[in-house]
């Protein structure tokens, strides 16, 4: 076994790498507290030329990356300078006249005291010491002791003015250079703001660093997944915030960490079959109740005693790094990480995230290329689909303990330089227009407006850029629709909310489909599962994403009238017109067939002048006209009902909309007896529903009661207002939009009540 202290030359992907034991030391090594780790390390690099990475191996891995190393590198270069190649030390070159030799002895002492020791382990008190003792010698030359010394001064002068010049361009000494006035040598919190080890226990293939970056400012802080600590900061140094965690596996015991340690080199010798991902939850607890058996095992084993808690506590770690995917788990926890991206080459660079506050952040995080080999076999397995140098992308949906995500891996050649992912976080409950309306993506009117489509059962298109926010829209959308319809959902990659919409008790069927990305021969392509669809009854019929083949499937559908309620889905575009050229152009749907969408509504991101903050808003909403033959946009096929304002920030109505002029709406009120002829009743109908969905979010502010805003209230809230709606028109013969509303108000307080317990 190495002994503390002694080191080996790696070599780990081109880079080289110093590795240092100092397992059974009774101290942390670390280059920016130890005078004496700092004097070791320059010996070792004196020793053996440069290196990439500097790692102490303790209980834990303790690794200094590149830009850290370098600023050792400079200062061991200027030693080598100084010392190897001039040889300042050596006085007898400057041949110094015989009555200046008995100054020798004390420039020699003070010169090899600071060059040759001082420098090594403190750098910036050897450069401070050489400046001030130059400061003194320019202050003897003025007034000097002795005669001679006025002559023979000015050589020593210059020696320390070269020294100071060749240590001061290093670039530590201009890192610190603020810190120089008054500072006193030792002080090793300048070394601290500069070196910041990546800390990785050996049970773990992730880094993570724990220090603050120097000048750190606070912008919020708050706790997620077991019980994990959340810090943004605002970093001098980096135009982003830093997104700082410290999970409780950074936090355990010397002991702990030789157990985790342990028992996952037990688990490591168990390989994962495919049959054991079909149900992820139920591994999850079969694999728990496992790891906390061994782990209890082993403590008694080693006379270790551990309460239930503890053992539980520790075997959720263990969990996450042997099926789970690690810190991913405790990211995709916080509600308020949007998406997570770890990019290629793994262990180089810290995962970033989108935050739904602070935009892009990095986090203190870095997975190494062992954690990304993990990844991608448990995406193989769970997926189903094939993910190697043939099939370099992989699509996938992901159900983690804390939260839902999309995930998106990339490998070879695709990816040159190894794995690389982007998880998208789906929220833990569906998105609903009222939670749009108090997120400002909308206003009460489009929020009527959307609600009104729906039950028109119109078919419609959701465009919009990437994370313009098309997907939970269009979950939103089908909390809109009444329970009493089927909905039928087709997907390559399971994103929409069906299983949350099941436990709202919804008849919904999940569709799953081939991938025109990665998909596998043995899944079913889209157009064929849209066609399967159409067999299954009277369903609203709702496209994940429409891609590719399946476009003709749906619009020959709409077309012979094959689909009876609504059917709504999401398309890359950033206008009803560029909806049209994809459909069109790119997918091959004939113009005729075009005309079977009623809606475009458009999704897109808005940003503040600075670029920095970023927003979702809803800016477009078009209905497209039938009688046009050749060109939408020469013969006005599209019609808008509500177009964004940018200086006010809203999406307002159109007079197209408001003078009632609409073909679609016109459509749908003529299926409704009362409607049939009365743009004012269907103008109040959207309006009455505008005003419930403005009333709930009051209402929930009100209350200080956000649950309000949920798909369980939205959903009572809308059978509330469909049952009051049958109700009223029974009694008076019209649906009666201040009657429906006045009587759901009533509801509201009594539901409220009731919420709270009163």
């Amino acid at each position: 076994m190495a002994e503390p202290g002694e080191y080996q030359i790696t070599r780990e992907g081109g880079e080289k790498v110093l590795r240092i034991n100092y397992e059974g030391a009774i101290y942390t090594p670390s280059i920016e507290d130890d005078r004496n780790i700092m004097s070791r390390i320059f010996d070792i690099i004196l020793d053996v030329g440069k290196v990439s990475k500097i790692v102490f191996l303790q209980r834990e891995e303790y690794e200094y990356d590149w830009p850290q190393v370098r600023l050792l590198l400079e200062i061991v270069d200027a030693y080598k300078k100084l010392v190897k190649e001039e040889n300042i030390l050596d006085f007898g070159k400057l041949g110094l006249a015989p009555e200046c030799q008995r100054f020798l002895p004390a420039w020699s002492d003070f010169l090899r005291d600071t060059i040759m020791h001082q420098l090594k382990e403190d750098p910036v008190g050897a450069f401070v010491s050489l400046v001030r003792r130059h400061r003194e010698e320019m202050i003897k030359q003025q007034s000097p002791p002795t005669p001679e010394y006025a002559s023979c001064g000015g050589q020593f002068v210059g020696i320390l003015q070269h020294a100071i010049d060749v240590i001061g361009d290093t670039t530590l000494m201009k890192l610190a250079a603020s810190k120089l006035p008054g500072f006193k040598p030792d002080d090793r919190t300048v070394y601290r703001e500069h070196f910041r080890p990546s800390i990785r226990p050996y049970f773990m293939y992730t880094k993570l660093v724990t220090a603050f970056p120097a000048g750190a400012e606070e912008l919020a802080s708050y706790k997620i997944a077991e019980n994990t600590e959340v810090l943004v900061l605002k970093v001098p140094t980096d135009i982003r915030p830093l997104y700082h965690i410290i999970p409780p596996e950074f936090k355990l015991t010397e002991d702990r960490y030789a157990l985790l340690t342990e028992a996952r080199e037990v688990m490591a010798e168990h390989r994962p079959q495919k049959a054991e991902f079909i149900d992820p939850g139920r591994t999850r607890e079969i694999f728990f109740a496992v790891e906390r058996d061994l782990l209890a095992d082993l403590a008694r084993a080693k006379g270790l005693k551990l309460t239930y808690r503890e053992l539980e506590e520790l075997a959720r770690i263990l969990l996450r790094y042997t099926i789970g995917f690690g810190l991913i788990e405790i990211l995709i926890s916080d509600p308020n990480v949007q998406d997570i991206v770890v990019n290629s080459p793994l262990g180089s660079t810290p995962v970033s995230i989108i935050h739904g506050d602070y935009g892009e952040c990095r986090t203190n995080i870095t997975p190494l290329p062992k954690e990304g080999d993990s990844w991608a076999t448990k995406l193989r397995l769970l997926s189903g689909r094939p993910f190697d140098e043939a099939n370099p992308v992989l699509d996938s949906d992901l159900a983690l303990p804390y939260a839902r995500a999309r995930v998106a891996a990339l490998q070879y050649p695709l990816s040159p330089l190894g794995y690389a992912f982007a998880f998208r976080r789906h929220r833990d409950q569906p998105w609903t227009l009222p939670l749009f309306i108090k997120s400002n993506m909308l206003t009460p009117m489009a929020a009527g407006l959307i609600s009104f489509l729906v039950d028109g059962a119109r078919t419609i298109l959701i465009a919009g850029t990437r994370s313009a926010g098309k997907t939970s829209l269009l979950g939103a959308m089908m909390v809109e629709i009444a329970r009493t319809s089927r909905i039928l959902t087709v997907e390559d990659t399971l994103e929409l909310p069906t299983a949350q919409l099941r436990g709202l008790n919804y008849d919904i069927l999940s569709l799953k489909t081939r991938s025109v990305i990665t998909g596998s021969e043995a899944e079913v392509p889209a157009e064929q599962a849209i066609r399967a669809a159409l067999r299954l009854g009277d369903s609203a019929l709702i496209i994940g994403e429409v891609r590719s083949l399946e476009a003709r499937a749906l619009y020959e559908a709409m077309r012979v009238g094959a689909l009876a309620k609504v059917v709504a889905g999401t398309i890359h575009g950033a206008s009803p017109y560029a909806v049209y050229d994809r459909v069109v152009n790119d997918l091959g749907v004939p113009k005729t067939s075009f005309k079977a969408t009623d809606i475009i509504m458009v999704a897109n991101v808005v940003t503040s002048p600075s670029g920095f903050e970023r927003w979702r808003r809803l800016t477009q909403i078009s209905e497209v006209r039938k009688l046009w033959t050749d060109d939408p946009i020469l013969e006005k096929g599209f019609a808008d009902l509500m177009t964004y304002n940018a200086a006010k920030d809203i999406i307002e109505t159109t007079d197209v909309l408001v003078e009632g002029e609409s073909e679609i709406l016109k459509a749908i009120g003529g299926r409704v007896r009362e409607w049939s002829g009365n743009w004012d009743a269907i103008w109040q109908n959207i309006e009455l529903r505008a005003k419930i969905k403005q009333a709930i979010v009051e209402a929930s502010d009100k209350a200080k009661m956000p649950n309000l805003l949920e798909a369980t209230f939205s959903v009572a809230s809308n059978d509330e207002f469909h049952r009051l709606c049958d109700i009223v028109a029974k009694e008076v013969g019209v649906t009666d939009p201040k009657r429906v509303f006045n009587e759901w108000q009533n509801w509201l307080k009594q539901r409220i009540k009731k919420l709270k317990g009163v």
